[in-house]
């Protein structure tokens, strides 16, 4: 559960480091988004020479979250930080990196993130 302004990880290698959610894109006037949202970040931190720059805006994924998401099975999943994963455009649900690093959650999967799905090293 993010809200505005919230500092987020970066879990793919487009250069970026660290974002902060500026809002949510064709949510109206939500105030939380959750796994597998589709949000809108600012570039905070970023390394030199990458492929997104400080203070650019760009849609990103959430992938992982702390706070718990109960599963349908009755089950929750819980990660160590947030973290999202930069997308391609706003209407195109493939990652602008190459690659994704840590964990995500199989939520992204069943949303129709499917290349950020076989691209991340493990899904829990």
């Amino acid at each position: 559960m993010l809200q505005l302004r919230t500092m987020l990880n970066v879990a793919d290698n487009t250069g970026a480091k660290k974002v902060s959610m500026i809002g949510m894109s064709k949510k109206g006037n939500r105030h939380f988004a959750y796994l597998g949202e589709i949000i809108n970040v600012t570039v905070k931190e970023a390394i030199p020479y990458g492929a997104v720059k400080k203070s650019e805006i760009h849609p990103a994924v959430i992938v992982r979250t702390r706070k718990e998401k109960r599963r349908k099975d009755g089950s929750y999943i819980r990660f160590d930080d947030n973290a999202c994963v930069i997308l391609a455009g706003p209407d195109v649900k493939d990652p602008k990196g190459t690659r994704i690093f840590g964990p995500i959650a199989k939520e992204i999967k069943e949303n129709g993130f499917s290349k950020i799905a076989s691209l991340a090293e493990e899904i829990y």
